[in-house]
């Protein structure tokens, strides 16, 4: 038998004990449960960058990237089991600032009525406890042969900006359906690299 693994998201699901899988969820500490997250949105397909950590996150902790979609993910692991408006609002702030396509909150807990109505209508999905668990359901993304598998040192930096570059498709153009490497930042910025 191998060595255990230690990462957030294969400990929650490790058989050691009784303990539902959500309350081992919220036993993790607040770093932990973002990188459980992120671990969890990436078995789902998108390309996800980490942006918390211990400095202020700019009311994100990860962007998911697929196609042309970018989704802003604020996890809010709290003791304090209700979300309300105001952190749906600091995240309506942060998509509309950097230009996202959407956004997803996730908490460990539940929303209240009025953070519900005010999301509605909205490009925001609110994940809650339960909402987490039906997405750890879901079956994982499969890597298909023409997505490049990620080398040591992660996707390439965009040559314009410095960011990690994901992998994009062309949507339109005389390089239709080619892949390519894509800023993340696009549109405000516009760095490629082709495909080694």
């Amino acid at each position: 038998m191998g060595p255990r693994s230690t990462t957030p998201y294969d400990l929650v699901f490790l058989p050691v004990s009784e303990i539902p899988v959500l309350e081992r969820i919220r036993r993790l500490n607040w770093q932990d449960f973002e990188q459980f997250v992120a671990e969890a949105y990436r078995r789902q397909g998108p390309h996800v960058e980490h942006t918390g950590g211990t400095h202020p996150d700019g009311g994100y902790d990860l962007v998911l990237l697929r196609d042309k979609a970018s989704l802003l993910v604020q996890c809010k692991h709290w003791l304090a089991y209700q979300v309300g408006v105001p952190r749906v609002r600091e995240l309506v702030g942060a998509m509309h600032k950097v230009g996202a396509t959407g956004a997803i909150l996730v908490t460990t807990g539940i929303f209240t009525a009025p953070a519900k109505q005010f999301a509605s209508g909205m490009p925001i999905e609110l994940v809650d406890g339960e909402g987490l668990i039906k997405l750890l359901t879901l079956p994982t993304h499969e890597r298909t042969e023409e997505e490049p598998v990620a080398t040591a040192g992660g996707s390439p930096e965009c040559p314009k900006c410095g960011k990690r570059m994901v992998w994009r498709k062309a949507e339109k153009g005389r390089h239709l359906g080619e892949r390519f490497w894509g800023c993340p930042s696009y549109p405000r910025c516009r760095g490629i690299r082709q495909a080694a």
